[in-house]
Parts: C-alpha cells; sequence; structure tokens
C-alpha cells in the first residue's frame, strides 16, 4: 500500500490522531471542487503540504534503522527550531512531551522499532514489510510535526520511506514552508536514509503531477533524485538543481511556494517533469 503517496492517516498515538490531514496510504480526500474565484480562494481550505524519502528493497535490522533515524533528527535540528525536539509516542495528550527523543539514543530508538513489526493480531510476523515507527515533536496543532518511517522491508510490493507532515496553518506553517526549509528536510533524509527519491510539496500539487501518485514518478516543489537513478540534465531558470554531496540532486522549481491553485506552477511542474521523463528520471520508485 506504500506504492502510492499520501498524508499518514490517524496514527497509533493522539496526538498525531489529530491530524486534519487525510491518509497517505490511500487517497486523500479532496477539497471540494468548485470553480474558485480570487476571492474565494483565500478563504479556501489550505493546501497540505509534506515531505517524503522512499527508497526500494532494502533488508536492514532494527539497529540500524535505529541509526539512521538518529542521524536524520541531528541533521533536521539544524532547520528550524520545531524540528529540534522529538519525543516518544504516548496514549495521552498531555504526557506529548514526557519521553525526549533527543539528543537521539540509538538502543531507545532500537526498541521502538523493534515494536513496530507488522504482524495481524496473534499471527506470524511479517519481516519483508520492515519496520515502522511514529512520533512527533510535541507540538499541538499550528505546532505540530510528525514522522512516521518504515525501514528494513524487502517486499517487492510496499516501498520504504521517510514522512514528514507540517501543520496546515499558523505562523510556524508559514516558516516551515520555505525553500531553506523544506531543501534541509529533503536533504536530512537523503543523508540519513539514502533513498532512490524524495520530495515535498502539497498533496493538490501531487494529484495534477502524478494521477495515481506513484513514488519517483513527478516533481514537487522541491524533488531528490539518487544518482541511481541517473543525472539530472540542465533545467531552464527559475528551477535550481543542488547536489547532496555524492548521494544525488536537489531539484527546486522556484524560490516561491508552488501552489496546485497556481496553473503557472501547474504548467511549470508539467513541463519540467517531461524534461526529467525524457533524461529516464520520472519512473516510480517500486515497479
Amino acid at each position: 500500500m506504500w506504492r502510492k503517496l499520501g498524508l499518514p492517516g490517524p496514527l497509533n498515538i493522539c496526538l498525531i490522531a489529530r491530524l486534519s490531514a487525510a491518509s497517505r496510504s490511500s487517497p486523500p480526500q479532496r477539497v471540494e471542487e468548485k470553480h474558485v474565484t480570487a476571492s474565494s480562494e483565500a478563504t479556501a481550505w489550505p493546501e497540505t503540504y509534506y515531505a517524503g524519502a522512499y527508497w526500494g528493497v532494502r533488508k536492514e535490522s532494527p539497529e540500524e534503522c535505529a541509526r539512521r533515524t538518529a542521524d536524520l533528527l541531528n541533521l533536521l535540528s539544524a532547520y528550524d527550531p520545531l524540528l529540534e525536539s522529538w519525543f516518544k509516542p504516548t496514549r495521552s495528550l498531555k504526557d506529548v512531551r514526557k519521553h525526549s527523543l533527543m539528543p537521539p539514543d540509538v538502543s531507545t530508538l532500537t526498541e521502538l522499532f523493534r515494536r513496530g513489526v507488522n504482524r495481524e493480531k496473534g499471527g506470524p510476523v511479517f519481516e519483508s514489510l520492515g519496520l515502522s515507527f511514529s512520533f512527533g515533536n510535541g507540538g499541538l496543532g499550528t505546532d505540530g510535526v510528525h514522522l512516521r518511517i518504515v525501514c528494513g522491508g524487502y517486499s517487492e510490493v510496499n516501498a520504504n520511506l521517510c514522512l514528514m507532515s507540517f501543520p496546515s496553518k499558523g505562523a510556524p506553517r508559514e516558516r516551515l514552508l520555505s525553500v531553506p526549509v523544506l531543501s534541509g528536510v529533503l536533504r536530512s533524509m537523503a543523508l540519513a536514509f539514502d533513498p532512490d527519491w524524495a520530495v515535498a510539496g502539497s498533496d493538490e500539487y501531487r494529484k495534477l503531477m502524478n494521477a495515481d501518485s506513484s513514488a519517483g514518478a513527478f516533481v514537487g516543489w522541491v524533488t531528490y533524485q539518487s544518482r541511481r537513478r541517473g543525472t539530472v540534465p540542465p533545467l531552464p531558470a527559475p528551477v535550481r538543481i543542488e547536489p547532496v554531496e555524492d548521494k544525488g540532486a536537489l531539484i527546486i522549481l522556484s524560490p516561491e511556494r508552488i501552489s496546485a491553485r497556481n496553473p503557472e506552477h501547474v504548467e511549470q511542474g508539467h513541463r519540467i517533469g517531461a524534461l526529467l521523463a525524457n533524461a529516464g528520471l520520472m519512473r516510480p520508485v517500486m515497479p
């Protein structure tokens, strides 16, 4: 089910269950698509934005997944105050900041991944589906940022992933939804998890770029391509390409926020996507 993109749905903790975004494991509910005028757009429900990294078959132990996650949390802390603090999942909202994960402790994270095995109730463990772990930064409402990681999977139908969801409104959202922060988030995911592909953008934009939302087969506001997938060709301005050490490259469509509600942004995404497809880069992570 992880072949398709979408916001993570209500997770197994009370805090994350309060997310307003619908599940990314299935198509999110659309805002009712009526004719949007310039005056009504300002009052429309805001686009929901996310960042996600995806990679194919890679069997890894709980310890290996924990080390990658520890690297990710250390890297993220450089990009925004809301990304400096992370906490264990809890059952009660009053305890969301009770058990800190910072600084990251590999043994603690290893145990959390061990608990995240996939199994039917009372049945065997499905090792090939990997290990999952969901947690947040301890923020509520407009300060809440959440992570879901699926690591160590070696099924040929389900991708491994690292998903971050952002607040749907408020001042922190405006700060997070910027090129420096989103580029930093994808850079951190790329260095920690070495994914095949990663993207940051809105759900609405994703659906306009790629109808079935196949991971790896569309461009977002910021897109990461592993060098394993090929070389990113020169692209026209205002697109910017930034190397991520020896791992791959970031493709930044525009310094301004890319929105599905801006026809020029939609046209630009299709144009750049076509150029990348011609270079053999627009293909699903999981065939």
